[in-house]
């Protein structure tokens, strides 16, 4: 026993040793630093992921504004001077910005690839989610929205909500069950008429169960996104795998079918998955599955944030009540519980100047994205002061969290400043500066480029109506008004809005209207 462990030990060691002095890049002439970190195939892989944002100020006080680092099997060359963002957006012929969406897509939601050069399906995704998530289908989106807000707010919540009585609630929770349950019948639509439906209570419970359990299921597989965007295969997380499954179930093509009012989004993909792949039923699922967490992963703790921080800075809650208030009396909205709703429409909501300011601060404090580019071929990348050469099949990425927590750009760069990005007129603010210079990239949580997520407009839209509504019909407030934040949980950097590591308690109940 001991032997076949001694052997097992010196197999290792060798390996690790072959690795460090055979497999370990070498850094050629004109290319950027290289930190290989010292575990074979992990590389850097461990301290980037315990904390990001120090990971990469450490490396770029040492090696500069762009350097690269072996991370998960990959070599990623960081670009961090936001002056030379602009070259990495001019690079289009030598980068792809699709390839390692769609790798990770397919991984994660197992489903065959949407590369439309692997022969599985002709679809333009990215199309199909401008055309059906911007310009005119985002009115019907924000539509649905509103209205399905009310009703998860008001009816489906209604046991909780006994007149004049205080419900405490974790702010998560209470944030992924709203926006969650509105979300899911905003896209996927309900399984009941609501117009002639006789049984229709009955049908709401059943349907409002139904989702919540998809919620379940939602959570489960989302805890170990990371894990699988880095490479591990779902087989080793049985209940991920198996919430992953139900959730594609949920979604078959004979499912949906049976649903009244899907979106126009839901409807494309289904005729598009049809007419132009060769996927079963299941991979079809799947691609629906990943609209899901599309929808979902961002759009939730970034409601958390912008509310907790709302109810922890009284002048901005004043200041943003107010023009919702201003904005409902324009539109001669009247705010009652008689079952009339109330409508706000993206013309309306687009004049929130205040509201934008608030969620693009929370947004700018929370968000952990990653701008991602593959290298086509080997090329020269040429910055502002600069060139460097670049692999084939590495990758250019951007960390935006280092430009949103840059104290030259953002003074106080931690404090949250409700009016941050409004100007002098009390109008959204574009004029940010470093070292004296205009920046053309200041605020990135959506990404950029032709690459920038096509369904920015209707996530900031669907918090401008969270928020409204909680404004007019509920009173809240934090259970300890002097709780302190929640740290970010850093295992989901680089995937978008980082989540709380902790719930919030607080409380709410109906206003007398």
């Amino acid at each position: 026993m001991f032997l076949a462990s001694w052997i097992w030990g010196m197999t290792i060691i060798l390996c690790c040793v072959s690795w460090f002095l055979l497999g370990r890049r070498k850094r050629r002439q004109g290319e950027p630093p290289l930190e290989n970190g010292f575990l074979p195939y992990l590389g850097c892989a461990l301290k980037f992921g315990a904390n990001p944002l120090e990971f990469l100020r450490e490396k770029q006080k040492k090696h500069g504004h762009i350097f690269t680092c072996h991370i998960a099997g990959k070599y990623i060359h960081f670009l961090t001077d936001p002056f030379s963002y602009h070259a990495l957006m001019r690079q289009g012929k030598h980068l792809d910005w699709k390839k390692f969406h769609f790798a990770t897509s397919a991984k994660a939601f197992g489903h065959g690839s949407i590369d439309p050069a692997e022969g599985n399906t002709t679809e333009n995704f990215h199309q199909t989610f401008i055309r059906t998530l911007q310009g005119n289908a985002l009115d019907a989106l924000i539509e649905a929205m509103m209205e399905n807000l009310q009703y998860v707010m008001l009816q489906s919540r209604a046991p909780k909500l006994q007149s004049n009585t205080w419900v405490t609630e974790g702010l998560y929770t209470f944030c992924c069950q709203v926006m969650f349950e509105s979300g899911f019948l905003t896209l996927f639509g309900k399984e009941f008429n609501s117009n002639n439906d006789k049984n229709l209570s009955s049908k709401q419970e059943t349907e409002r169960a139904h989702i919540l359990n998809a919620l379940e299921n939602f959570k489960e597989f989302d805890k170990i996104f990371p894990a699988l965007v880095a490479g591990l295969p779902i087989h080793l997380f049985k209940s991920a795998h198996s919430a992953r499954e139900k959730l594609g179930e949920a979604l078959l093509h004979e499912n949906l079918l049976k649903r009244d009012n899907l979106s126009e989004l839901v409807t494309l993909r289904m005729f598009l998955n049809d007419t132009l792949s060769t996927f079963d039923d299941m991979e079809k699922a799947k691609t629906h599955v990943a609209v899901l967490w599309a929808s979902q992963a961002n759009t939730i703790p970034a409601t958390f944030w912008t509310l907790f921080y709302l109810l922890k800075s009284p002048e901005a809650m004043r200041a943003a009540t107010k023009e919702v208030q201003s904005i409902l009396e324009s539109a001669e909205e009247n705010v009652n519980l008689d079952g009339k709703h109330i409508s706000l429409n993206r013309k309306q909501l687009d004049n929130m100047p205040i509201l934008d300011s608030i969620i693009k601060e929370a947004m700018r404090l929370s968000s952990a994205s990653m701008t991602f580019r593959v290298a086509k071929e080997d090329f020269t990348l040429h910055l502002e002061n600069d060139f460097y050469n670049i692999r084939k099949d590495d990758i250019v990425a951007l960390y935006p969290q280092l430009l949103h927590l840059d104290p030259e750009i953002y003074a106080d760069p931690l404090t949250f400043k409700y009016d941050r990005f409004l100007n002098k007129n009390g109008e959204e603010k574009t004029d940010f500066y470093r070292n004296g210079r205009k920046l053309k990239y200041y605020y990135m949580p959506f990404g950029t480029g032709i690459a920038k997520c096509p369904g920015r407009l209707f996530a900031v839209h669907e918090i401008k109506q969270f928020l409204a509504l909680i404004f007019s019909y509920f009173e809240i407030e934090l259970v300890d008004s002097n709780v302190t934040c929640p740290c970010l949980d850093q295992s989901r950097a680089g995937l978008g809005i980082l989540q709380p590591s902790n719930d919030i308690d607080f409380r709410y109940r109906l206003k007398c209207l």
